[in-house]
């Protein structure tokens, strides 16, 4: 063996060991997590037998879902001089009860505007990413492809679509005002496979941002250091983005509260069956 089929060698073994940090992956389970989540190789895939009962638990997908019959019911929705959608569907779609929204049901919140309500605002960008829904003079409406997947038989496809548009295609940091970078985003993939790990136990938040950042640690150099208070920023900002508006919203997991209102320090989280009924493992 030739001193370059030797490094040949050493890297494939490295690439391909299991390693403490990423829970038993290997970097090359890592990458496929990353950058090619539901291929053969990754470590998470879609399970190819989700059923209606299962969808129905969604949250987030029900919301899309909602809002696109409503465009498929009244043909279109006429947006605010400002672009956004106005009081009359939005109020529809929270009357639903998919997502109650602790500010809105404390009455703290009304919802009068797009903005007053972070989860239907963000089904209306994901259907607009996953080009379920077209803007044309100030008017939102069903695509051709929105349309079709709107058909009973193709319920699981647009749920696909919806995944996909939310966690690759829109930005969660639009909805909050941490560091514009993919904390939280970037191995979203990874956090659903600690809890299917891990979840089975109530834990904190910081529990799965511990090893979250463990595994990707270049993340809190986009937390200020000098306030000697960058781990618990990135402690909040994954907490955020990750589970109060990816697995909260998705139904992955549910929350007991030690206090009255949301807390990323005494809020217990437990994975649901939702998480084996959508995913596989390796």
């Amino acid at each position: 063996m030739n001193l370059k089929d030797e490094t040949d060698v050493n890297i494939l073994l490295q690439n391909n060991t299991p390693l403490d940090d990423f829970l038993g992956l290997s970097p090359t389970d890592i990458h496929h997590l990353l950058y090619n989540t539901f291929s053969d190789n990754s470590p998470v895939h879609l399970r190819s037998d989700i059923d209606h009962t299962t969808l129905d638990r969604i949250p987030f997908f029900r919301i899309a879902e909602a809002f696109l019959k409503i465009l498929q019911r009244d043909k279109f929705i006429k947006l605010t001089p400002l672009g956004a959608l106005p009081r009359k569907p939005m109020v529809e779609l929270y009357a639903h009860g998919f997502l109650p929204d602790e500010h809105i049901e404390s009455g703290v919140v009304k919802l009068w505007k797009q903005q007053d309500c972070i989860s239907i605002q963000t089904a209306r960008f994901v259907c607009e990413i996953a080009r379920l829904v077209k803007k044309s003079n100030g008017k939102l409406s069903l695509t051709k492809n929105g349309a079709t997947l709107l058909q009973p038989e193709n319920r699981l496809q647009l749920f696909k679509e919806i995944l996909a548009a939310f966690t690759m295609g829109f930005n969660w940091d639009a909805n909050d005002r941490y560091p514009q970078q993919p904390v939280g985003q970037l191995g979203w993939a990874f956090s659903v496979y600690m809890l299917n790990k891990f979840g089975s136990e109530a834990r904190p938040v910081h529990f799965y941002a511990d090893k979250y950042l463990t595994a990707f640690p270049m993340f809190i150099t986009f937390f200020d250091t000098q306030s000697g208070a960058s781990q618990q920023h990135f402690t909040l900002c994954y907490y955020i983005r990750t589970f109060s508006r990816f697995l909260l919203w998705f139904g992955f997991v549910t929350v007991k509260k030690e206090k009255a209102y949301s807390d990323a320090d005494t809020n217990k989280y437990t994975a649901t069956d939702l998480v084996q009924r959508v995913f596989t493992f390796e």
